[in-house]
């Protein structure tokens, strides 16, 4: 495995460590709860539903996109993802770890050159391994947002 490679795997360890935590202590309730209830674009995701997105997110791009295996997504139920304990929610986060590790330890050096198609146009191996992480990071802070408003629900700020 190159250097490369075990950078991208540190950068998304790291990431979904820091999304495990933004979970950490809440039950099912704080987990499907979202600070703005609704359908459509005029509502916000749940913590569960961000890190069940999370999960197939990397799990599509890295097997399917990048690996050629096909992973049978339903990218529509991650958002609306209700009732999933934390240990449920982390054990996703894990397989999707998993399935990253190994097709990323699979990539030659020159595999990360290597284009594959993807909406109708061509990325690299590598722009795919970098959005991978851009998104995680993305929700991240979505996933720190959220809980900051869950946990200060009915406190008003001194002027």
């Amino acid at each position: 495995m190159t250097k490369e490679i075990e950078g991208y795997l540190s950068i998304l360890e790291d990431l979904r460590g820091q999304v495990k935590k933004g979970l950490e202590g809440l039950d099912e309730r704080g987990l499907d709860w979202r600070p703005i209830p609704g359908k459509g674009d005029l509502s916000t995701n749940s913590l569960g539903a961000i890190a069940t997105h999370l999960a197939g997110s990397e799990t599509y791009w890295m097997k399917e996109i990048i690996g050629g295996q096909p992973t049978h997504r339903d990218r529509e139920a991650e958002f609306v993802a209700k009732g999933a304990g934390i240990l449920e929610l982390q054990e996703r986060l894990d397989k999707a770890a998993q399935a990253t590790k190994v097709v990323l330890s699979s990539l030659s050096p020159s595999g990360l050159d290597e284009e594959r198609q993807f909406r109708g146009r061509k990325v690299s191996v590598r722009w795919g391994i970098l959005h991978v992480i851009e998104h995680t990071a993305t929700h991240l802070g979505h996933i720190q947002l959220t809980r900051q408003l869950w946990e200060n629900q009915g406190r008003r700020s001194s002027p």
